[in-house]
């Protein structure tokens, strides 16, 4: 096992840094795109679904 034990350990170790890497990867882009929105909607760009009333679209 211990001749093994450095290629588990790797193996994990990639795994884990990919995952943590797509979890920041994730967050900051949807922080990103809210600050998009925000800016959008400062600049008076609305979204076509809250022009939408009583749930109707047309």
């Amino acid at each position: 096992m211990m001749s093994h034990a450095a290629y588990v350990l790797s193996s994990y170790a990639v795994a884990v840094a990919t995952v943590v890497g797509l979890v920041l990867w994730v967050v900051g882009d949807g922080r990103a795109r809210q600050r998009e929105l925000k800016a959008l909607e400062a600049a008076g760009i609305r979204r076509r679904s809250a022009e939408a009333t009583g749930g109707e679209s047309t």
